[in-house]
């Protein structure tokens, strides 16, 4: 819902957990997250057309996000603009030409009960959060905008290819990850001087290079993706009691 200080006067966002991201395996960045983003996630790019745009792989299946536990927990150092935003949204009009801020209102940590920051004071005045809020939006829209563009170039320069990679879990079972492109690597290396050069000066050719290094990061998507399948067939121990508070248990 558009967010207005008629409807969400008395309304409060809490950050209860990153529950709502835990069935996608993969979420856009915009270029200016990339160098940070590529620490701890493969970054590639999806889509077509115009449309194309880096993601973060989250995980090698269709449905299950490896980075947030059972608890919501996200576990990794760096959280994605794309998911740090969120209940919050801009919505575009038809034409393109404004853009609405909006949330969604049956997110859990969205409350009429003043749990964590409220949007609107008591007189329909916007709160420090909400500007906050706004602003991070704002740039993040900018910064979209400017991730468009160095998608473009790569797909004009016939630089994005279609990319399949396959993975052999420890047990046996094997899993094919699609729907992404890579950068080609030759025939970037085979671009004009003068291209080149210009890729270099806009810092487009690090965040190329950057992207084809975060490859490496699949193995860390491997692990844990066998550490999941580890966990989910652990047999689940029964409930005891302890004789005191605070006595440990033994192990061997």
């Amino acid at each position: 819902m558009p967010v207005s200080s008629q409807r969400h006067v008395n309304h409060s966002i809490e950050q209860v957990d990153f529950a709502f991201a835990r069935g996608v395996n993969s979420v856009p960045v915009v270029a200016a997250e990339i160098p940070r983003a590529a620490h701890e996630y493969s970054i590639v790019f999806a889509g077509s057309g115009d449309a194309i745009t880096p993601v973060a792989v989250l995980g090698l299946e269709g449905e299950e996000n490896l980075y947030v536990d059972a608890d919501g927990k996200w576990n990794a150092n760096y959280v994605p603009a794309f998911v740090r935003r969120y209940p919050f949204v801009f919505v575009q009009s038809e034409d393109g030409s404004t853009f609405t801020l909006a949330m969604d209102e049956g997110w859990a940590g969205c409350n009429q009960e003043g749990r964590g920051n409220r949007l609107f004071s008591d007189g329909g005045e916007k709160t420090p959060y909400i500007s906050e809020m706004m602003g991070f939006m704002e740039q993040y829209q900018a910064n979209f905008l400017r991730t468009q563009a160095y998608c473009k170039k790569l797909n004009d320069l016939g630089l994005l290819e279609s990319m399949r990679a396959d993975f052999e879990l420890a047990d046996g079972r094997k899993i094919s990850l699609g729907g992404f492109m890579v950068v080609n690597r030759e025939r970037l290396k085979a671009l004009p001087a003068e291209t080149l050069a210009e890729l270099l000066k806009t810092d487009e050719l690090e965040l190329t290079f950057i992207h084809l290094s975060s490859m490496d990061n699949f193995a860390g998507v491997v692990e844990r993706t066998v550490r999941r399948r580890s966990e989910e067939s652990a047999p689940k121990a029964a409930p005891g009691k302890s004789k005191e508070k605070g006595e440990k248990l033994a192990s061997k």
